[in-house]
Protein backbone atom coordinates (compact mmCIF):
# COMPACT_ATOMS: atom_id res chain seq x y z
CA UNK A 1 0.00 0.00 0.00
CA UNK A 2 1.65 3.62 -1.10
CA UNK A 3 -0.34 5.08 2.71
CA UNK A 4 3.06 4.63 4.14
CA UNK A 5 4.26 6.98 7.05
CA UNK A 6 5.93 8.74 4.18
CA UNK A 7 2.29 9.54 2.65
CA UNK A 8 1.02 10.77 6.28
CA UNK A 9 3.93 12.75 6.45
CA UNK A 10 2.62 14.58 3.53
CA UNK A 11 -0.75 14.88 4.50
CA UNK A 12 -0.28 15.87 7.93
CA UNK A 13 1.76 19.18 6.65
CA UNK A 14 -1.30 19.59 4.86
CA UNK A 15 -4.30 19.52 7.62
CA UNK A 16 -2.30 22.03 9.61
CA UNK A 17 -4.62 24.51 7.54
CA UNK A 18 -7.35 22.63 10.33
CA UNK A 19 -5.54 23.93 13.17
CA UNK A 20 -7.97 26.34 15.26
CA UNK A 21 -11.00 25.20 12.85
CA UNK A 22 -14.29 23.71 14.56
CA UNK A 23 -16.16 20.60 13.64
CA UNK A 24 -19.65 21.25 12.56
CA UNK A 25 -21.16 18.03 11.68
CA UNK A 26 -20.29 14.30 11.88
CA UNK A 27 -21.66 11.50 9.45
CA UNK A 28 -20.52 7.89 9.37
CA UNK A 29 -21.56 7.28 6.20
CA UNK A 30 -20.43 4.02 5.97
CA UNK A 31 -19.84 0.88 8.58
CA UNK A 32 -16.50 1.55 8.81
CA UNK A 33 -16.03 5.92 8.08
CA UNK A 34 -16.51 8.86 9.42
CA UNK A 35 -16.94 12.15 7.94
CA UNK A 36 -16.04 15.43 9.75
CA UNK A 37 -17.51 19.14 8.69
CA UNK A 38 -14.85 21.44 8.98
CA UNK A 39 -15.28 25.16 9.14
CA UNK A 40 -12.59 27.75 9.48
CA UNK A 41 -12.57 31.51 9.28
CA UNK A 42 -12.06 31.13 5.69
CA UNK A 43 -13.58 28.00 4.71
CA UNK A 44 -15.00 24.80 4.94
CA UNK A 45 -13.79 21.65 4.13
CA UNK A 46 -15.25 17.80 4.77
CA UNK A 47 -12.59 15.19 6.00
CA UNK A 48 -12.85 11.48 5.51
CA UNK A 49 -11.49 9.13 7.70
CA UNK A 50 -12.18 5.75 6.69
CA UNK A 51 -10.36 2.33 8.52
CA UNK A 52 -11.50 0.55 5.63
CA UNK A 53 -9.94 -2.91 5.72
CA UNK A 54 -9.64 -2.42 1.50
CA UNK A 55 -8.67 1.38 1.10
CA UNK A 56 -8.02 2.91 4.76
CA UNK A 57 -6.83 6.61 4.35
CA UNK A 58 -7.52 10.24 5.57
CA UNK A 59 -8.09 13.45 3.42
CA UNK A 60 -10.44 16.19 2.34
CA UNK A 61 -13.32 14.70 -0.22
CA UNK A 62 -15.75 16.79 -2.20
CA UNK A 63 -17.87 13.52 -2.85
CA UNK A 64 -21.26 13.67 -1.03
CA UNK A 65 -22.53 10.52 0.48
CA UNK A 66 -25.87 8.68 1.42
CA UNK A 67 -26.10 8.64 5.03
CA UNK A 68 -28.16 6.00 6.79
CA UNK A 69 -31.70 7.36 8.31
CA UNK A 70 -30.12 6.14 12.05
CA UNK A 71 -27.09 7.27 12.69
CA UNK A 72 -24.48 4.83 13.77
CA UNK A 73 -23.64 4.49 17.55
CA UNK A 74 -19.85 5.84 17.21
CA UNK A 75 -21.19 8.82 15.24
CA UNK A 76 -23.72 9.25 17.74
CA UNK A 77 -20.60 9.64 20.38
CA UNK A 78 -18.28 11.70 18.21
CA UNK A 79 -21.27 14.35 18.00
CA UNK A 80 -21.53 14.18 21.91
CA UNK A 81 -18.00 14.46 21.97
CA UNK A 82 -16.17 16.40 19.56
CA UNK A 83 -18.89 18.43 16.90
CA UNK A 84 -18.68 21.88 17.87
CA UNK A 85 -15.08 21.26 19.11
CA UNK A 86 -12.05 23.05 18.05
CA UNK A 87 -9.29 21.08 16.67
CA UNK A 88 -6.11 22.49 18.53
CA UNK A 89 -3.82 20.42 16.74
CA UNK A 90 -3.03 17.82 13.86
CA UNK A 91 0.15 15.13 13.85
CA UNK A 92 1.88 12.20 13.56
CA UNK A 93 2.71 9.23 15.87
CA UNK A 94 6.64 8.94 14.91
CA UNK A 95 7.06 7.76 11.54
CA UNK A 96 4.15 5.31 11.90
CA UNK A 97 0.88 5.84 9.83
CA UNK A 98 -1.06 7.25 13.13
CA UNK A 99 -2.70 10.78 12.51
CA UNK A 100 -3.50 12.62 16.07
CA UNK A 101 -6.37 15.09 15.90
CA UNK A 102 -6.33 16.51 18.73
CA UNK A 103 -9.97 18.22 19.91
CA UNK A 104 -10.93 21.30 22.55
CA UNK A 105 -14.47 21.11 23.66
CA UNK A 106 -16.89 21.16 26.42
CA UNK A 107 -18.47 17.89 28.69
CA UNK A 108 -21.64 17.60 30.12
CA UNK A 109 -21.00 20.20 32.62
CA UNK A 110 -19.87 22.37 30.15
CA UNK A 111 -16.56 22.42 31.24
CA UNK A 112 -13.06 22.51 29.38
CA UNK A 113 -12.54 18.87 28.28
CA UNK A 114 -9.82 17.63 25.49
CA UNK A 115 -10.32 14.69 23.31
CA UNK A 116 -8.07 12.76 20.94
CA UNK A 117 -9.54 11.66 17.75
CA UNK A 118 -6.72 8.84 16.54
CA UNK A 119 -6.47 7.68 12.56
CA UNK A 120 -4.81 4.31 12.36
CA UNK A 121 -4.03 3.33 9.08
CA UNK A 122 -2.97 -0.19 8.82
CA UNK A 123 -4.33 -2.15 6.20
CA UNK A 124 -6.67 -4.46 7.56
CA UNK A 125 -5.78 -3.74 11.49
CA UNK A 126 -6.72 0.06 10.17
CA UNK A 127 -9.13 2.08 13.18
CA UNK A 128 -10.57 5.30 14.28
CA UNK A 129 -10.19 5.77 18.42
CA UNK A 130 -11.16 8.49 20.09
CA UNK A 131 -9.98 8.66 23.91
CA UNK A 132 -9.83 11.11 26.45
CA UNK A 133 -7.14 13.67 28.14
CA UNK A 134 -6.32 10.51 30.46
CA UNK A 135 -5.30 8.40 27.25
CA UNK A 136 -8.79 6.15 28.00
CA UNK A 137 -10.57 4.79 24.96
CA UNK A 138 -14.06 6.39 24.88
CA UNK A 139 -15.11 4.07 22.03
CA UNK A 140 -13.58 2.67 18.66
CA UNK A 141 -15.36 2.15 14.93
CA UNK A 142 -13.70 -0.86 15.48
CA UNK A 143 -13.58 -2.93 18.69
CA UNK A 144 -10.76 -5.30 19.39
CA UNK A 145 -10.82 -7.87 22.31
CA UNK A 146 -8.74 -10.74 23.49
CA UNK A 147 -11.06 -13.01 21.03
CA UNK A 148 -9.34 -10.87 18.00
CA UNK A 149 -5.72 -9.59 19.37
CA UNK A 150 -4.08 -11.20 22.81
CA UNK A 151 -1.51 -8.48 22.48
CA UNK A 152 -3.43 -5.21 22.33
CA UNK A 153 -7.12 -4.22 22.78
CA UNK A 154 -9.30 -1.42 22.16
CA UNK A 155 -12.28 -1.66 24.09
CA UNK A 156 -14.10 1.20 25.86
CA UNK A 157 -12.44 2.29 29.31
CA UNK A 158 -9.02 0.32 28.01
CA UNK A 159 -5.78 2.46 28.28
CA UNK A 160 -5.11 3.17 24.30
CA UNK A 161 -1.76 1.63 23.88
CA UNK A 162 0.33 2.19 20.56
CA UNK A 163 0.28 -1.05 18.22
CA UNK A 164 3.58 -3.47 19.31
CA UNK A 165 6.99 -1.80 17.39
CA UNK A 166 8.46 -3.29 14.65
CA UNK A 167 12.16 -4.73 14.55
CA UNK A 168 12.90 -1.74 11.77
CA UNK A 169 14.92 1.31 11.84
CA UNK A 170 13.02 4.50 10.94
CA UNK A 171 14.43 7.02 8.71
CA UNK A 172 14.82 9.94 11.68
CA UNK A 173 16.69 7.30 13.64
CA UNK A 174 20.30 8.91 14.07
CA UNK A 175 22.07 5.46 13.82
CA UNK A 176 20.25 5.19 10.03
CA UNK A 177 23.46 5.30 8.01
CA UNK A 178 24.97 2.30 10.25
CA UNK A 179 23.03 -0.38 9.71
CA UNK A 180 24.01 -3.38 7.65
CA UNK A 181 21.36 -4.07 4.97
CA UNK A 182 22.29 -7.59 4.44
CA UNK A 183 22.59 -9.13 8.00
CA UNK A 184 20.49 -11.78 8.38
CA UNK A 185 19.28 -11.42 4.77
CA UNK A 186 19.29 -14.36 1.81
CA UNK A 187 21.95 -12.95 -0.63
CA UNK A 188 19.48 -13.71 -3.89
CA UNK A 189 17.35 -11.41 -1.93
CA UNK A 190 16.12 -8.43 -4.38
CA UNK A 191 17.92 -5.08 -2.92
CA UNK A 192 14.24 -3.12 -2.28
CA UNK A 193 13.30 -6.19 -0.50
CA UNK A 194 15.89 -6.00 2.01
CA UNK A 195 15.00 -2.01 2.18
CA UNK A 196 11.65 -2.95 3.32
CA UNK A 197 12.75 -5.70 6.08
CA UNK A 198 15.06 -3.34 7.61
CA UNK A 199 13.71 0.41 7.42
CA UNK A 200 10.03 1.14 8.69
CA UNK A 201 7.31 3.13 8.09
CA UNK A 202 8.13 2.90 4.11
CA UNK A 203 5.81 1.37 0.96
CA UNK A 204 7.22 -1.37 -1.56
CA UNK A 205 7.02 1.75 -4.05
CA UNK A 206 8.98 3.99 -1.65
CA UNK A 207 11.52 0.93 -0.94
CA UNK A 208 11.86 0.61 -5.26
CA UNK A 209 12.12 4.18 -5.41
CA UNK A 210 15.05 4.20 -3.30
CA UNK A 211 17.15 1.86 -4.27
CA UNK A 212 16.55 2.94 -8.27
CA UNK A 213 17.81 6.54 -7.00
CA UNK A 214 20.64 5.01 -5.35
CA UNK A 215 21.95 2.49 -8.38
CA UNK A 216 20.10 2.99 -11.31
CA UNK A 217 18.12 -0.11 -11.12
CA UNK A 218 15.70 -1.74 -8.89
CA UNK A 219 16.90 -5.56 -10.36
CA UNK A 220 19.85 -6.28 -8.44
CA UNK A 221 20.30 -8.61 -5.51
CA UNK A 222 21.43 -7.22 -1.80
CA UNK A 223 24.43 -10.37 -2.29
CA UNK A 224 25.64 -8.91 -5.31
CA UNK A 225 26.06 -4.77 -4.17
CA UNK A 226 29.78 -4.02 -2.60
CA UNK A 227 29.66 -1.83 0.53
CA UNK A 228 29.74 1.42 -1.32
CA UNK A 229 26.40 0.66 -2.78
CA UNK A 230 25.00 -0.23 0.38
CA UNK A 231 26.03 2.89 2.17
CA UNK A 232 24.71 5.12 -1.18
CA UNK A 233 21.04 2.93 -0.42
CA UNK A 234 20.99 4.61 3.04
CA UNK A 235 21.82 7.67 2.22
CA UNK A 236 19.22 8.11 -0.21
CA UNK A 237 16.58 6.47 2.01
CA UNK A 238 17.72 9.47 4.99
CA UNK A 239 17.12 11.81 1.66
CA UNK A 240 14.22 10.15 0.38
CA UNK A 241 12.51 9.39 3.82
CA UNK A 242 13.94 12.04 6.54
CA UNK A 243 14.43 14.77 4.22
CA UNK A 244 11.81 14.68 2.07
CA UNK A 245 10.75 17.04 -0.81
CA UNK A 246 7.55 16.27 -1.38
CA UNK A 247 5.40 16.02 -4.70
CA UNK A 248 2.99 14.03 -4.45
CA UNK A 249 2.30 12.10 -8.12
CA UNK A 250 -0.31 9.65 -9.78
CA UNK A 251 1.33 6.92 -11.37
CA UNK A 252 -0.60 5.72 -14.92
CA UNK A 253 0.32 2.59 -16.92
CA UNK A 254 1.52 4.45 -20.58
CA UNK A 255 -0.57 2.09 -22.31
CA UNK A 256 -3.61 0.64 -20.77
CA UNK A 257 -4.22 4.48 -19.01
CA UNK A 258 -4.86 2.31 -15.88
CA UNK A 259 -3.77 3.40 -12.28
CA UNK A 260 -1.15 1.51 -10.60
CA UNK A 261 -0.30 3.83 -7.82
CA UNK A 262 0.79 7.14 -5.91
CA UNK A 263 2.99 8.24 -4.41
CA UNK A 264 4.24 11.73 -1.97
CA UNK A 265 7.58 12.24 -3.29
CA UNK A 266 8.95 12.35 -7.05
CA UNK A 267 8.39 8.62 -8.79
CA UNK A 268 11.09 7.85 -11.68
CA UNK A 269 11.96 4.37 -11.75
CA UNK A 270 8.93 3.35 -14.09
CA UNK A 271 10.92 5.12 -17.22
CA UNK A 272 8.68 5.69 -20.09
CA UNK A 273 6.63 2.48 -19.08
CA UNK A 274 4.30 5.02 -16.86
CA UNK A 275 3.03 7.91 -16.73
CA UNK A 276 3.33 10.45 -13.83
CA UNK A 277 1.11 13.22 -13.09
CA UNK A 278 0.94 15.64 -10.33
CA UNK A 279 -2.27 17.23 -8.61
CA UNK A 280 -1.65 19.99 -6.66
CA UNK A 281 -1.58 18.73 -3.13
CA UNK A 282 -1.39 15.23 -1.40
CA UNK A 283 -5.01 15.81 -0.57
CA UNK A 284 -6.14 16.15 -4.33
CA UNK A 285 -4.14 13.53 -5.32
CA UNK A 286 -5.35 10.87 -2.10
CA UNK A 287 -9.32 11.88 -3.44
CA UNK A 288 -8.51 11.09 -6.67
CA UNK A 289 -6.87 7.83 -6.19
CA UNK A 290 -9.65 6.73 -3.53
CA UNK A 291 -12.81 7.52 -4.78
CA UNK A 292 -12.83 5.73 -7.56
CA UNK A 293 -11.24 2.63 -5.98
CA UNK A 294 -13.02 2.53 -2.70
CA UNK A 295 -16.79 3.41 -4.93
CA UNK A 296 -15.35 0.43 -6.92
CA UNK A 297 -15.03 -1.70 -3.54
CA UNK A 298 -17.93 -0.20 -1.99
CA UNK A 299 -20.05 -1.42 -5.39
CA UNK A 300 -18.37 -4.87 -5.06
CA UNK A 301 -19.49 -5.68 -1.65
CA UNK A 302 -22.75 -4.43 -1.57
CA UNK A 303 -23.48 -6.39 -5.23
CA UNK A 304 -21.64 -9.59 -4.14
CA UNK A 305 -25.14 -11.61 -3.17
CA UNK A 306 -26.46 -10.04 -6.76
CA UNK A 307 -23.99 -11.56 -8.39
CA UNK A 308 -23.64 -14.67 -6.66
CA UNK A 309 -27.79 -15.09 -7.28
CA UNK A 310 -27.38 -13.95 -10.86
CA UNK A 311 -24.25 -16.71 -11.77
CA UNK A 312 -25.68 -19.38 -10.01
CA UNK A 313 -28.83 -19.04 -11.64
CA UNK A 314 -27.33 -19.12 -14.78
CA UNK A 315 -25.00 -22.02 -14.44
CA UNK A 316 -28.48 -23.99 -13.21
CA UNK A 317 -30.20 -22.57 -16.49
CA UNK A 318 -27.47 -23.94 -18.40
CA UNK A 319 -27.41 -27.17 -16.87
CA UNK A 320 -31.20 -27.37 -18.48
CA UNK A 321 -30.47 -26.13 -21.52
CA UNK A 322 -28.05 -28.43 -22.06
CA UNK A 323 -30.35 -31.52 -20.75
CA UNK A 324 -33.21 -29.75 -23.16
CA UNK A 325 -30.82 -29.87 -26.29
CA UNK A 326 -29.68 -33.11 -25.53
CA UNK A 327 -32.79 -34.59 -25.97
CA UNK A 328 -33.97 -32.99 -28.98
CA UNK A 329 -30.81 -33.93 -30.16
CA UNK A 330 -31.53 -37.76 -29.37
CA UNK A 331 -35.15 -36.93 -31.08
CA UNK A 332 -33.62 -36.67 -33.82
CA UNK A 333 -33.94 -40.19 -35.03
CA UNK A 334 -37.45 -40.36 -34.56
CA UNK A 335 -38.51 -40.78 -38.19
CA UNK A 336 -36.27 -44.21 -38.32
CA UNK A 337 -38.32 -45.25 -35.35
CA UNK A 338 -41.36 -44.71 -37.38
CA UNK A 339 -39.81 -46.21 -40.70
CA UNK A 340 -39.14 -49.76 -38.91
CA UNK A 341 -42.91 -49.94 -36.94
CA UNK A 342 -44.23 -49.79 -40.90
CA UNK A 343 -41.77 -51.83 -42.10
CA UNK A 344 -42.64 -54.45 -39.00
CA UNK A 345 -46.38 -53.79 -39.48
CA UNK A 346 -46.01 -54.41 -43.85
CA UNK A 347 -43.34 -57.38 -42.63
CA UNK A 348 -44.91 -58.61 -40.17
CA UNK A 349 -46.10 -62.29 -41.82
CA UNK A 350 -42.25 -63.24 -41.81
CA UNK A 351 -41.83 -62.68 -37.68
CA UNK A 352 -42.22 -65.01 -35.33
CA UNK A 353 -42.47 -64.16 -31.33
CA UNK A 354 -39.23 -64.77 -30.24
CA UNK A 355 -37.04 -63.45 -33.37
CA UNK A 356 -34.15 -60.83 -32.15
CA UNK A 357 -33.79 -59.45 -35.85
CA UNK A 358 -35.58 -59.16 -39.36
CA UNK A 359 -33.84 -58.01 -42.25
CA UNK A 360 -36.63 -56.90 -44.74
CA UNK A 361 -36.81 -54.38 -47.86
CA UNK A 362 -36.96 -50.72 -47.20
CA UNK A 363 -39.33 -49.52 -49.54
CA UNK A 364 -38.55 -46.23 -48.88
CA UNK A 365 -35.08 -46.01 -50.24
CA UNK A 366 -34.91 -49.27 -52.07
CA UNK A 367 -32.21 -51.68 -49.85
CA UNK A 368 -32.40 -53.92 -47.04
CA UNK A 369 -33.03 -52.81 -43.61
CA UNK A 370 -32.13 -55.11 -40.84
CA UNK A 371 -34.51 -54.52 -37.43
CA UNK A 372 -33.82 -55.37 -33.79
CA UNK A 373 -36.75 -57.11 -32.30
CA UNK A 374 -37.47 -57.91 -28.66
CA UNK A 375 -38.23 -62.01 -28.67
CA UNK A 376 -40.53 -61.28 -25.51
CA UNK A 377 -42.71 -59.14 -27.44
CA UNK A 378 -45.17 -60.17 -30.76
CA UNK A 379 -44.57 -58.79 -34.17
CA UNK A 380 -47.21 -56.70 -33.62
CA UNK A 381 -46.26 -55.25 -30.42
CA UNK A 382 -42.61 -54.76 -31.44
CA UNK A 383 -44.32 -52.33 -34.04
CA UNK A 384 -46.22 -50.78 -31.77
CA UNK A 385 -42.83 -50.25 -29.19
CA UNK A 386 -40.98 -48.40 -32.27
CA UNK A 387 -44.64 -46.26 -32.95
CA UNK A 388 -44.49 -45.06 -29.05
CA UNK A 389 -40.51 -44.21 -29.27
CA UNK A 390 -41.72 -41.92 -32.52
CA UNK A 391 -44.31 -40.27 -30.42
CA UNK A 392 -42.23 -39.89 -27.89
CA UNK A 393 -39.48 -38.33 -29.96
CA UNK A 394 -42.28 -36.53 -31.70
CA UNK A 395 -43.66 -34.81 -28.38
CA UNK A 396 -40.05 -33.99 -26.94
CA UNK A 397 -39.41 -32.12 -30.39
CA UNK A 398 -42.38 -30.03 -29.81
CA UNK A 399 -41.79 -29.51 -26.02
CA UNK A 400 -38.23 -28.73 -26.57
CA UNK A 401 -38.12 -25.84 -28.62
CA UNK A 402 -39.75 -24.04 -26.19
CA UNK A 403 -38.31 -24.74 -23.81
CA UNK A 404 -34.78 -24.16 -24.88
CA UNK A 405 -35.87 -20.37 -26.65
CA UNK A 406 -36.94 -20.03 -23.29
CA UNK A 407 -33.86 -21.31 -21.08
CA UNK A 408 -31.66 -18.98 -23.82
CA UNK A 409 -33.75 -15.95 -23.31
CA UNK A 410 -33.70 -16.20 -19.85
CA UNK A 411 -29.45 -16.68 -20.01
CA UNK A 412 -29.30 -13.47 -21.92
CA UNK A 413 -31.25 -11.24 -19.35
CA UNK A 414 -29.27 -13.23 -16.31
CA UNK A 415 -26.01 -12.14 -18.18
CA UNK A 416 -27.56 -8.56 -19.34
CA UNK A 417 -28.90 -8.09 -15.50
CA UNK A 418 -25.19 -8.72 -14.58
CA UNK A 419 -23.20 -6.84 -16.71
CA UNK A 420 -25.51 -4.14 -15.35
CA UNK A 421 -24.57 -5.04 -11.96
CA UNK A 422 -20.79 -4.88 -12.34
CA UNK A 423 -21.45 -1.76 -14.06
CA UNK A 424 -23.06 -0.27 -11.43
CA UNK A 425 -21.98 3.18 -10.18
CA UNK A 426 -24.04 3.78 -6.89
CA UNK A 427 -26.56 2.12 -4.31
CA UNK A 428 -29.42 3.47 -6.15
CA UNK A 429 -28.40 1.46 -9.41
CA UNK A 430 -27.77 -1.85 -7.31
CA UNK A 431 -31.48 -1.23 -5.37
CA UNK A 432 -33.14 -0.37 -9.15
CA UNK A 433 -31.62 -4.23 -10.00
CA UNK A 434 -32.87 -5.62 -7.00
CA UNK A 435 -36.41 -4.03 -7.37
CA UNK A 436 -36.12 -5.32 -11.74
CA UNK A 437 -35.07 -8.88 -10.36
CA UNK A 438 -38.01 -9.24 -7.91
CA UNK A 439 -40.13 -8.46 -10.35
CA UNK A 440 -38.97 -11.03 -12.34
CA UNK A 441 -39.47 -13.21 -9.52
CA UNK A 442 -35.55 -14.06 -8.86
CA UNK A 443 -35.52 -12.77 -5.71
CA UNK A 444 -38.36 -12.20 -2.47
CA UNK A 445 -40.71 -8.86 -3.24
CA UNK A 446 -39.63 -6.28 -0.50
CA UNK A 447 -42.65 -4.95 1.74
CA UNK A 448 -45.27 -2.19 -0.40
CA UNK A 449 -43.74 1.20 -0.39
CA UNK A 450 -45.93 3.70 0.29
CA UNK A 451 -43.94 6.03 -1.86
CA UNK A 452 -44.83 6.47 -5.76
CA UNK A 453 -43.02 4.40 -7.63
CA UNK A 454 -40.00 6.93 -9.20
CA UNK A 455 -39.48 7.53 -13.00
CA UNK A 456 -36.13 5.68 -14.37
CA UNK A 457 -33.14 8.04 -14.38
CA UNK A 458 -30.92 6.90 -17.61
CA UNK A 459 -27.87 8.98 -17.33
CA UNK A 460 -27.79 12.14 -19.40
CA UNK A 461 -24.83 13.44 -21.46
CA UNK A 462 -24.07 16.45 -23.64
CA UNK A 463 -22.14 15.72 -27.08
CA UNK A 464 -19.32 18.51 -28.20
CA UNK A 465 -21.99 19.47 -31.07
CA UNK A 466 -24.61 20.03 -28.18
CA UNK A 467 -26.89 16.46 -28.69
CA UNK A 468 -28.07 14.83 -25.82
CA UNK A 469 -26.98 11.59 -25.18
CA UNK A 470 -29.05 9.39 -22.45
CA UNK A 471 -27.72 5.94 -21.69
CA UNK A 472 -29.79 3.19 -19.49
CA UNK A 473 -28.01 1.50 -16.24
CA UNK A 474 -30.11 -1.37 -15.93
CA UNK A 475 -32.96 -3.45 -18.12
CA UNK A 476 -36.04 -1.15 -17.00
CA UNK A 477 -34.05 1.91 -17.59
CA UNK A 478 -32.99 0.14 -21.07
CA UNK A 479 -36.88 -0.48 -22.01
CA UNK A 480 -38.14 2.83 -20.72
CA UNK A 481 -35.45 4.79 -22.83
CA UNK A 482 -36.08 2.82 -25.79
CA UNK A 483 -39.77 2.40 -25.68
CA UNK A 484 -41.27 5.12 -24.14
CA UNK A 485 -38.47 8.14 -23.69
CA UNK A 486 -37.02 7.56 -27.66
CA UNK A 487 -39.07 9.10 -30.25
CA UNK A 488 -39.00 7.19 -33.76
CA UNK A 489 -36.29 9.25 -35.49
CA UNK A 490 -34.07 8.83 -32.64
CA UNK A 491 -30.40 6.93 -33.03
CA UNK A 492 -30.18 3.98 -30.96
CA UNK A 493 -26.95 2.38 -29.65
CA UNK A 494 -25.81 -1.40 -28.64
CA UNK A 495 -22.57 -2.64 -28.86
CA UNK A 496 -23.09 -5.91 -31.28
CA UNK A 497 -23.49 -9.31 -29.74
CA UNK A 498 -22.08 -8.12 -26.39
CA UNK A 499 -23.95 -7.68 -23.36
CA UNK A 500 -24.31 -3.51 -22.31
CA UNK A 501 -27.01 -0.87 -22.34
CA UNK A 502 -29.07 0.92 -24.71
CA UNK A 503 -28.17 4.70 -25.53
CA UNK A 504 -30.43 7.07 -27.78
CA UNK A 505 -29.14 10.43 -29.23
CA UNK A 506 -32.33 12.56 -28.96
CA UNK A 507 -32.73 14.79 -32.06
CA UNK A 508 -35.07 17.38 -31.01
CA UNK A 509 -35.02 19.90 -34.23
CA UNK A 510 -32.00 18.89 -35.93
CA UNK A 511 -31.91 16.09 -37.48
CA UNK A 512 -28.09 16.27 -38.99
CA UNK A 513 -25.98 14.39 -36.73
CA UNK A 514 -22.05 14.93 -36.66
CA UNK A 515 -19.66 11.76 -37.15
CA UNK A 516 -18.00 12.96 -34.07
CA UNK A 517 -21.25 12.76 -32.10
CA UNK A 518 -22.22 9.13 -33.69
CA UNK A 519 -18.49 8.47 -32.04
CA UNK A 520 -19.03 9.74 -28.77
CA UNK A 521 -22.37 8.10 -28.21
CA UNK A 522 -20.57 4.71 -29.03
CA UNK A 523 -18.13 5.66 -27.12
CA UNK A 524 -20.45 5.91 -24.01
CA UNK A 525 -22.35 2.30 -25.09
CA UNK A 526 -19.05 0.30 -25.40
CA UNK A 527 -18.52 2.02 -21.90
CA UNK A 528 -21.60 0.82 -20.36
CA UNK A 529 -21.38 -3.05 -21.40
CA UNK A 530 -19.18 -6.36 -20.70
CA UNK A 531 -16.42 -4.80 -22.65
CA UNK A 532 -15.79 -1.52 -21.36
CA UNK A 533 -11.98 -2.38 -20.74
CA UNK A 534 -11.56 -3.78 -24.26
CA UNK A 535 -10.79 -1.15 -27.68
CA UNK A 536 -11.95 -1.55 -31.41
CA UNK A 537 -15.81 -2.80 -29.82
CA UNK A 538 -18.64 -3.00 -32.29
CA UNK A 539 -21.34 -0.92 -31.84
CA UNK A 540 -24.51 -0.98 -33.94
CA UNK A 541 -26.65 2.41 -34.70
CA UNK A 542 -30.06 2.85 -35.97
CA UNK A 543 -33.26 4.76 -35.70
CA UNK A 544 -35.45 3.74 -33.01
CA UNK A 545 -38.34 2.82 -35.50
CA UNK A 546 -36.49 -0.06 -36.26
CA UNK A 547 -35.96 -1.24 -32.97
CA UNK A 548 -38.69 -3.78 -31.95
CA UNK A 549 -39.66 -5.64 -28.41
CA UNK A 550 -40.79 -9.31 -28.86
CA UNK A 551 -44.15 -10.26 -27.42
CA UNK A 552 -43.40 -12.01 -23.99
CA UNK A 553 -39.57 -10.54 -23.97
CA UNK A 554 -37.77 -10.03 -21.06
CA UNK A 555 -36.99 -6.50 -19.81
CA UNK A 556 -34.54 -4.61 -22.27
CA UNK A 557 -34.26 -7.82 -24.51
CA UNK A 558 -35.12 -6.11 -28.58
CA UNK A 559 -34.28 -7.03 -31.64
CA UNK A 560 -33.42 -4.52 -34.91
CA UNK A 561 -32.45 -4.17 -38.46
CA UNK A 562 -31.00 -1.85 -41.05
CA UNK A 563 -28.46 -0.98 -38.63
CA UNK A 564 -24.50 0.47 -39.11
CA UNK A 565 -21.65 -0.32 -37.02
CA UNK A 566 -18.80 1.58 -36.10
CA UNK A 567 -15.93 0.35 -34.05
CA UNK A 568 -14.81 2.52 -31.01
CA UNK A 569 -12.67 2.09 -27.81
CA UNK A 570 -14.76 2.79 -24.69
CA UNK A 571 -14.18 6.25 -23.00
CA UNK A 572 -15.67 6.80 -19.47
CA UNK A 573 -18.10 10.04 -20.18
CA UNK A 574 -17.75 10.75 -16.26
CA UNK A 575 -14.56 11.69 -15.99
CA UNK A 576 -14.03 13.04 -20.01
CA UNK A 577 -17.24 15.52 -19.61
CA UNK A 578 -18.19 17.53 -16.97
CA UNK A 579 -21.46 18.10 -15.03
CA UNK A 580 -24.92 16.29 -15.58
CA UNK A 581 -25.28 17.69 -19.40
CA UNK A 582 -21.38 16.66 -19.77
CA UNK A 583 -19.96 17.22 -22.86
CA UNK A 584 -18.57 14.13 -25.03
CA UNK A 585 -15.14 14.03 -26.63
CA UNK A 586 -15.58 4.18 -40.56
CA UNK A 587 -19.16 2.68 -40.49
CA UNK A 588 -20.00 -0.69 -41.29
CA UNK A 589 -23.63 -1.25 -42.55
CA UNK A 590 -26.03 -4.36 -42.34
CA UNK A 591 -29.31 -5.64 -42.19
CA UNK A 592 -30.25 -8.52 -39.29
CA UNK A 593 -32.33 -9.22 -36.41
CA UNK A 594 -30.08 -8.71 -33.42
CA UNK A 595 -31.44 -9.83 -30.01
CA UNK A 596 -30.59 -7.39 -27.41
CA UNK A 597 -28.09 -9.21 -24.66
Amino acid sequence: MAFDALAVKALVRELQILTGARIEKVHQPERDEIILHIRSRSDTHKLVISASAAHPRVHFTGETKKNPMTAPMFCMLLRKHIQSGKITGISQEGFERIIYIDVESRDDMGEPARKRLIAEIMGRHSNIILVNDENRVIDSIKHIDMTVSSVRQIMPGFTYTLPPAQNKTVPSDPGLLDIDLSENIPSGTRADKAVLDKIGGISPLTAREIVYSALGTTAKCIGELNEGEKAQILIYTKKICAEPDFSPCMITDAASGKIIDFSSVDIKQYGGGAKITRPQSMNSLLCEFYSSRDCADRMKQKSADLVKLLTNNTERIRKKLALYQNTLKNSESKEENRIKGDLITANIYKIKQGDKEVIVQNYYTGGEMPITLSPELSPSQNAQKYYKLYNKAKNAEKEMTPLISAAEADIEYLESTLSAVMNAESEDDINDIRAELAEQGYIRKQAASKKQKSKPKPLHFRSSDGFDIYTGKNNTQNDYLTLKFANTSDIWFHTKNIHGSHTIIKLGTDKDVPKSTITEAARIAAYYSKARNSSRVPVDYTVIKNVKKPSGAKPGMVIYDKYNTVYVTPENPQSSFVGDDVTTGAAKSGKDQNPRV
